[in-house]
């Protein structure tokens, strides 16, 4: 008798169950290792003058837009990260945070292709750096890395420990 036949979807089966217990803990894991980058890279630019000298120093907006971008980044960065760690919106807020990211990521890709040489700013230590000083390829690695991590929250955002669940979203 042909067994392989038979015990694929058992397998099928018993990978989808697995899934189904370990997703929740690896979205939660995700949501708060985002929410600790996301409310660090907040804090560290404090004072709002360190936000601006980075966003300045990319040279893409003009000062008033700089300044103004400098000042709410971290606003907006300390209010994604504390919406990860209470669970409220998780799929709206990871969505964002991964939009965010890649907005970082543009902007790390636009200053190496036109060969400035600058800190990314994007743990409130931004603005020129001597040259060889860069690490683009690092930074822009490391960010791929955090849009994992918002990938997940936003694909997956059943986790436990969230408002959501309260509200009735993702159980």
């Amino acid at each position: 008798m042909d067994t392989t036949h038979d015990s694929a979807p058992a397998t099928s089966s018993t990978a989808a169950r697995r899934w189904s217990a370990v997703q929740p803990w690896a979205t939660l894991l995700a949501r708060l290792g985002l929410a600790g980058v996301l409310a660090f890279a907040a804090v560290s630019k404090l004072p709002p003058a360190l936000s601006v000298q980075s966003v300045e120093a990319y040279q893409l907006f003009s000062p008033e837009l700089s300044r103004f971008i400098g000042f709410t980044l971290p606003l907006l960065e300390l209010a994604l990260a504390l919406l990860l760690v209470v669970g409220m919106a998780t799929r709206y807020v990871g969505a964002a945070s991964g939009l965010l990211m890649l907005v970082f990521i543009a902007g790390i890709a636009s200053a190496w292709a036109r060969g400035l040489n600058i800190d990314c700013g994007c743990f409130g230590t931004g603005g020129q750096v001597a040259e060889g000083e860069t690490r683009y390829g690092l930074d822009i690695a490391r960010d791929l890395g955090f849009l994992a991590l918002a990938a997940v929250v936003t694909i997956w955002p059943r986790s436990p420990l969230a408002l959501d669940r309260l509200f009735g979203l993702y159980r």
